[in-house]
């Protein structure tokens, strides 16, 4: 499919699993938690659990490393029929903390991508999660000058780009968006008149998976490694 990215003024990146290593961390979790609560339930059931748990609580704690280790707490206390001992709960919490305290992994490229086209557009990030762990992660990535502007942001979708676009007064024609994720990263991009690369990371969140149907129709392109974008916009 052939995209015209000439009127391109501004590309957005997404930071989770699109500059750095992120959903890894959260499967690692998973497999530890399910440890944890193995003599009250299978590991399928408490994978189950856990992201009902998950779902339940977005409109609460919304995204993040604390929202998902409160949940893991909630989901303990329910598999466990409350009878989870004080020091399974303390074990889940270091779990969070530890999340909390990973390196910040950038993925391959990232740094030659975002050198060489802060030289031609201007670049922001847009991500969405919680604020405290992004501006720690975004820190540690060494990263920050390349963006003329950070949003972290509560939700993606059209609403919120539509938003933060008009906020920034870029026409969405003159805006491309970069990510890991076709629900929060391309199709509400496309759907507000703008452009979106996908750039598929190894593992999804369930919650971030599309149908087949949702994706008909939608003008966008998939690369294979960030770099490629380099060929596709330079």
């Amino acid at each position: 499919m052939e995209i015209n990215y000439q009127n391109i003024k501004v590309i957005g990146f997404d930071a989770d699993d699109t500059l750095w290593v992120n959903e890894t961390y959260f499967r690692e979790a998973e497999t530890t938690f399910g440890k944890l609560l193995s003599k009250y339930e299978t590991p399928n059931k408490i994978d189950q659990e856990l992201f009902r748990m998950e779902i339940d609580n977005l409109p609460l704690y919304g995204y993040g490393v604390k929202a998902f280790t409160l949940s893991m707490v909630e989901s303990a206390l329910e598999l466990s029929d409350y009878n989870v001992k004080p020091k399974t709960i303390e074990a889940i919490l270091n779990i969070g903390k530890s999340m909390l305290n990973k390196p910040v992994e950038l993925l391959d490229g990232v740094e030659i991508v975002l050198e060489a086209l802060s030289k031609k557009y201007k670049l922001i990030l847009a991500t969405k999660g919680d604020l405290l762990d992004q501006e720690r992660k975004l820190e540690k990535s060494g990263l920050t000058n390349y963006f003329h502007h950070i949003e972290v942001l509560s939700n993606k979708k059209e609403e919120n780009y539509a938003k933060l676009l008009n906020h920034l007064d870029i026409n969405p024609s003159e805006f491309l968006m970069v990510g890991n994720s076709l629900k929060s990263d391309v199709l509400p991009l496309v759907n507000i008149k703008a452009h979106a690369i996908h750039v598929p990371f190894h593992t999804t969140w369930a919650h971030e998976e599309v149908t087949e149907s949702e994706k008909n129709g939608k003008k966008y392109q998939t690369i294979s490694s960030l770099k490629d974008i380099l060929e596709l916009i330079t």
